[in-house]
């Protein structure tokens, strides 16, 4: 009995290897795998990656997807847990990172749903395999069908019922850091969102102008801002890589903050008592 003619089968297509998303894969693997710092993980990871020619502005989007996607995990978490069929605990964790940086993605940042989506499968695809990118491409379009905020109000406890959890599940922290924070600080609700919002706040990297070495307009010319209170600091609002200012890879200007930077001119300037000759650095 004939059937006809077979229609021919579609020829395989290689994942597209998107480098950013790619990088940002790999520092959070690095972080979970290791127990490392993201903040000593990336750097390198992103000066190598500059040497193969990415550009600012990648490496400021590798720097968001990495530090954006760690500092909201738990609130991913408690969404994704909602768009998957079983416990997030029996998601292999690979395959948990690649989810995490496409919620990020979709719930925190401009880049278009549609692309978000369709990065993220092909990230899938390049690091965890065709099948599993097909259970990462189907939790992602249940998660387009609400924003932040929707989801927020769907997967959080009430206040009235759970303060606590509240809380923590809304603005991304481990609830026993919310329960020490308010042990220690006290307060009432206002006071308690307004602290953990603005931990969440994306912090500047703050540089330093080596007295007689560098100058704060040079550290200005290569991207950086005007530091706030120290007449030698400068700030990289935009994340990337500090070793990418040409003054800090050749040694003449660094990375301080600028708390530390004003204690040591409110030391060189006090007064002596005695020679000056022995100095304690701590």
């Amino acid at each position: 009995m004939s059937t006809g003619p077979s229609r021919p089968a579609r020829p395989y297509r290689r994942p597209r290897k998107d480098p950013v998303r790619l990088l940002a894969f790999h520092a959070l693997r690095a972080v979970d795998e290791r127990d490392a710092y993201a903040n000593l993980v990336l750097p390198p990871m992103l000066r190598e990656a500059r040497q193969k020619g990415m550009d600012d502005r990648d490496a400021a989007l590798a720097t968001e997807l990495v530090y954006g996607t760690l500092r909201r995990q738990g609130t991913y978490d408690a969404i994704l847990a909602e768009c998957v069929d079983r416990p997030l605990r029996e998601v292999d964790p690979p395959v948990l990172d690649v989810l995490s940086l496409g919620a990020h993605q979709l719930l925190s940042t401009r880049i278009p749903s549609h692309a978000s989506v369709s990065a993220t499968v092909e990230l899938a695809r390049a690091t965890v395999g065709d099948g599993r990118a097909k259970f990462v491409n189907a939790v992602l379009r249940r998660l387009t069908a609400h924003d932040l905020e929707t989801w927020l109000d769907r997967v959080a406890p009430s206040y009235e019922e759970d303060a606590e959890e509240h809380l923590a599940v809304r603005h991304a922290h481990p609830r026993w850091v919310v329960s020490a924070m308010w042990d220690a600080l006290g307060g009432g609700r206002a006071g308690m969102e307004a602290l953990l919002e603005a931990d969440n706040e994306r912090p500047a990297v703050t540089l330093v102008a080596r007295p007689g070495r560098s100058e704060v307009a040079e550290l200005l010319a290569a991207g950086a801002e005007p530091g706030l209170h120290s007449p030698y600091a400068a700030r990289l609002t935009q994340g990337g890589e500090p070793a990418a200012v040409p003054a800090v890879a050749e040694g003449r200007a660094g990375v301080q903050d600028e708390g530390s930077q004003l204690v040591a001119l409110a030391l060189a300037a006090a007064p002596l008592d005695g020679p000056d000759r022995r100095w304690l650095d701590g």
